[in-house]
């Protein structure tokens, strides 16, 4: 009888010291407290009362940071939030360094959010997306290496504005267009003025194609019945033509 429960005793040990871990997981095995190994995946055992094993997840996290109020460099108050992609490479500082690597990992990407955003102007914010996220990504990253973290993406979702900030963006663009526009008329004119003083040159230079143009512009207004031309004749048409004569 004794034999029966002794048996019973060793099966029951090793049926609650068998562990599987999959794929993407792997466990930390503490033994009477002291951190003896990391171990998975597959099938491991661990020894009841004496060893403790605790779970890591390998996979990419996202997380959500919330909307953070931000003031810029030029003094404008916004609410940015982003997205933190990142995942555990060692699974022993993650357990051991960190009391929660996830609420960690958590503060400090919105203490850094804030921090970074706030050196920038607003106009920087909102064009160049780009460098902050991956001067974010830099500083997560190399304070979160010593808890085994690696941050493999950041990116600022949402940069809200006041009502008022806006409106006075609107402004703002609507006079860079204006601007824009007038420098490019200005061009125009200038380039229209050059190609007018090289055709006046060439007529005067050559009597021969100011009577064709004479020519080409009664041809133009005569497409239309209700205009009423003047052709000079006899001397006057011979000054027209040459005017050195």
């Amino acid at each position: 009888m004794t034999t029966i429960y002794i048996v019973f005793i060793v099966i029951a040990i090793i049926a609650a010291s068998i562990r599987i871990l999959k794929e993407y997981e792997r466990g930390v095995i503490f033994t009477l407290g002291r951190f003896s190994g990391v171990k998975g995946p597959g099938l491991i055992l661990v020894i009841p009362f004496i060893q403790k094993m605790v779970k890591t997840d390998l996979r990419t996290f996202v997380h959500d940071v919330p909307s953070q109020d931000v003031i810029s460099q030029d003094n404008v108050s916004v609410k940015v939030n982003a997205v933190v992609y990142y995942r555990i490479v060692d699974s022993e500082k993650a357990i051991i360094q960190v009391e929660s690597f996830n609420d960690a990992t958590s503060q400090l990407a919105q203490t850094t959010l804030r921090s970074v955003l706030g050196g920038h102007d607003l106009d920087e914010m909102l064009t160049e997306r780009e460098k902050l996220n991956e001067d974010i990504q830099e500083i997560l990253d190399k304070q979160t290496d010593a808890w085994g973290i690696k941050i493999s993406n950041v990116e600022i979702k949402h940069i809200d504005l006041d009502e008022s900030m806006i409106r006075a963006i609107a402004k703002q663009a609507e006079a860079e267009r204006q601007r824009r526009a007038k420098v490019i008329n200005s061009k125009g004119e200038l380039e229209a003025s050059q190609n007018l003083l090289e055709a006046a040159n060439v007529l005067a230079n050559n009597p021969q194609a100011l009577q064709l143009r004479f020519l080409q512009t009664l041809s133009d207004i005569s497409s239309d019945k209700t205009n009423t031309i003047v052709f000079p004749f006899g001397s006057e048409l011979g000054k027209l033509f040459n005017p050195k004569s």
